[in-house]
């Protein structure tokens, strides 16, 4: 069994005061051999102006201190750790990508994962107009990452809506697939917990979501209600509001019992065509 935990944070426009409170937070578990956690969307600076993130990315470019600072975190702690999201700049472009790293417990990068689909929406909210694309640069490649004996499918937010993705990465062997995200208040009270559970279900695996929430420093109000659904799509641990973690056991024989059961992977004739086509 391995255990696997979700951080909710109300991140700041502060990179040090956001490190601060995820160490807090990572302080407060009782770390197991093998213990995964995912920290939100946005993790180290939320909450400022969409071109203050582009310039975050372009002052730590050079000497890479986000990614460090996070994995720094990781090799404290002797966790894996799925650093939500962060900038990462792109000079071609002069955008970023949001980026999710994971790291092992030594401190290094296993993995890491650029935002395909980018928020561009418009939502009955304070903020009304999301033009994520602005300044960021959207990804073109999905990401699996070995965890001990699991495999992890990493997601960020608004890809919650795509369920391509999550069978592309349920085909490539992901146990459990992550969900770092900054939703809405208004499309995550519609929205949230039905996809997630979807997810869940369709694919057969865990769905780990950690969430920003509340009101934060721009006015912006996140949803929050970090969920860790299982396979079965059963809520197996939650937090609605406030800033704190959630965990659970992860079950390897669960996994390979309801996929057993229902073999929807074998039975899928789309994935059957594609194949045959090959």
């Amino acid at each position: 069994m391995a255990s696997i935990s979700a951080i909710q944070l109300t991140s700041r426009p502060c990179v040090e005061e956001n490190l601060e409170e995820i160490s807090r937070q990572l302080s407060s578990l009782t770390v197991s051999d093998t213990h995964t956690v995912v920290l939100p969307e946005c993790c180290l600076f939320f909450g400022g102006k969409d071109a203050e993130q582009l310039s975050l990315a372009k002052t730590s470019h050079q000497s890479d201190e986000l990614r460090t600072s996070l994995a720094n975190l990781a090799k404290s702690y002797g966790i894996y750790l799925v650093a939500g999201s962060i900038p990462l700049y792109q000079p071609k472009s002069d955008k970023f990508t949001n980026t999710c790293c994971v790291f092992s417990p030594q401190g290094k990068q296993l993995g890491r994962y650029d935002k395909i689909h980018l928020f561009d929406v418009n939502v009955e909210d304070s903020e009304k107009h999301y033009r994520e694309s602005r300044y960021t640069q959207a990804g073109n490649k999905t990401s699996v990452v070995n965890i001990g004996e699991l495999k992890l499918g990493l997601s960020i937010c608004y890809d919650l809506r795509f369920p391509e993705l999550f069978r592309d990465l349920r085909q490539s062997g992901a146990d459990i697939i992550t969900v770092p995200s900054a939703f809405t208040k208004v499309t995550g009270k519609a929205h949230w917990q039905a996809l997630l559970q979807a997810r869940a279900i369709e694919n057969q695996v865990y769905i780990v979501a950690a969430g920003q929430e509340g009101i934060h420093a721009n006015g912006r109000e996140t949803w929050g209600h970090s969920m860790i659904i299982n396979p079965w799509g059963e809520i197996i641990s939650s937090l609605a509001q406030g800033q704190g973690t959630i965990s659970a056991e992860i079950s390897p024989a669960e996994i390979r019992k309801i996929r057993s059961a229902i073999p929807v992977a074998e039975h899928n004739q789309f994935i059957t065509k594609l194949k045959s086509y090959e």
